[in-house]
Parts: C-alpha cells; sequence; structure tokens
C-alpha cells in the first residue's frame, strides 16, 4: 500500500531535479530475495530419514515373508505328521486283526501243523 502511495505521489509530482528523484528512488523497497524453503543440511537430514525408512520397511517385509515361508514349511509337515499318524493307526488295526486266535490257527492248519499237547511246554508267567 505504501508502495503504491509513493509512486502515485512521484507520478503526480511536477518534474524534480535530479538529485531528489534519486533520493526517492533510495527509499524505494527491494524485492527481498526469497527465502529457501529447507537448508542443505536439513535436505541431508530427510534424505537420511527417507533412507533409514525405506530399509526398516524393506526389513520389515523380508522379514514377513521368511515367517510366511516358515508357516508355510510347519504346515507342510504338520500333514505329513498327520498322514504317518493315520497310517500307524491303520497298521495297528491290521496287526491286530491279524494276530488273532483263530486266524493264526487258520495259517496253522493250511501248513499242515496240528496241536500236540506233548509238545507243549508251559513257561511260568513273568
Amino acid at each position: 500500500m505504501a508502495v503504491r502511495v509513493r509512486q502515485t505521489y512521484i507520478q503526480h509530482q511536477p518534474e524534480l531535479p535530479e538529485q531528489q528523484h534519486e533520493q526517492i528512488q533510495e527509499h524505494k523497497p527491494q524485492p527481498k530475495k526469497a527465502a529457501k524453503f529447507f537448508t542443505p543440511g536439513e535436505k541431508f537430514l530427510f534424505i537420511i530419514l527417507a533412507v533409514v525408512v525405506a530399509s526398516f520397511a524393506i526389513s520389515i517385509l523380508h522379514t514377513q515373508g521368511e515367517i510366511q515361508t516358515v508357516s508355510m514349511e510347519i504346515q507342510s509337515i504338520e500333514r505329513e505328521i498327520t498322514e504317518v499318524n493315520n497310517n500307524n493307526v491303520d497298521l495297528k488295526v491290521r496287526v491286530s486283526e491279524l494276530s488273532t486266535h483263530e486266524r493264526i490257527w487258520e495259517k496253522a492248519k493250511e501248513l499242515g501243523l496240528t496241536l500236540n499237547e506233548k509238545n507243549v511246554k508251559v513257561v511260568p508267567g513273568e
């Protein structure tokens, strides 16, 4: 506002001698240089901060990937354990079926074995 008043004042005044005109021009405010938004040191710190944050993010993502891989391996091993346990149960059932007295007598008869009580020896129980 003050600059406009001075400019208007200068424009409407009659011709002034050179010295007065120079004095008025000397009092004109010089345009200020725009201040830098960030100093070079601050820019450097921001870059360092960005690098640190990026490295933490990358390390977290890498760790999560490794955790996911290990979790998949654990699930695979648990599935294999379940299958082996089921096979063990099936085999125990088959052993119990095959070891019945009736089946043993049948196999003995097929092979031509007979029960001779004279050849049987009783062992005292433990």
